[in-house]
């Protein structure tokens, strides 16, 4: 794969973290009984980064989760050494029934991960809503799904691939497109 473009640099997802803060606290009217959910792996970086501007923007902390959507998929791709999922297990720190979940993920494609998420997420409570933020939208959907918060909407070809690089797990701060 070679890379094609960097579309958003260190700046560029600042800048789009910090609209989403404030496009959930509009939408939301504030942060009352809400919980932000980061889908693992890099959701779980991207919710924290949007807890924690929300935090400097609202004065107050909003519940941050985890969630492993491992069990979930309809594809279950990867496997430990005795050909079992890898599981790495949900951690969401409040009761998310009644709440406004804002579930996170770094990029939407087919819709398939957000269904496991959804999937997940009700089977551990029943949320008032879910809503949708991810750092891109790329279009190609396969479920009738869409973002209710998007960082940036980056329409791409089937041959080509979204790579998020987020410091906390890449040690890089970037979005970038790669030809396959």
């Amino acid at each position: 794969m070679a890379e094609k473009a960097v579309v958003l640099d260190n700046q560029g997802i600042r800048r789009a973290l910090t609209r989403i803060a404030h496009e959930i606290i509009e939408r939301n009217k504030g942060i009352e009984d809400s919980v932000i959910v980061g889908i693992r792996t890099r959701g779980i970086y991207i919710a924290k980064r949007l807890a924690e501007r929300i935090r400097e923007i609202e004065g107050a902390d909003i519940p941050v989760g985890e969630l492993d959507i491992t069990l979930y998929r309809d594809d279950l791709t990867k496997k430990t050494d005795d050909q079992e999922p890898e599981v790495k297990g949900s951690d969401i720190p409040v009761d998310i029934s009644n709440k406004k979940v804002i579930l996170v993920d770094d990029v939407l494609y087919t819709g398939r991960t957000v269904r496991a998420a959804m999937d997940a997420l009700i089977d551990i409570g029943r949320p008032a809503t879910i809503q949708l933020a991810v750092l891109v939208d790329r279009g190609h959907r396969e479920l009738p799904i869409r973002a209710d918060f998007v960082g940036k909407n980056i329409p791409t070809s089937s041959a080509e691939r979204i790579v998020v690089e987020l410091q906390e797990v890449d040690e890089e701060e970037r979005v970038s497109i790669f030809e396959k």
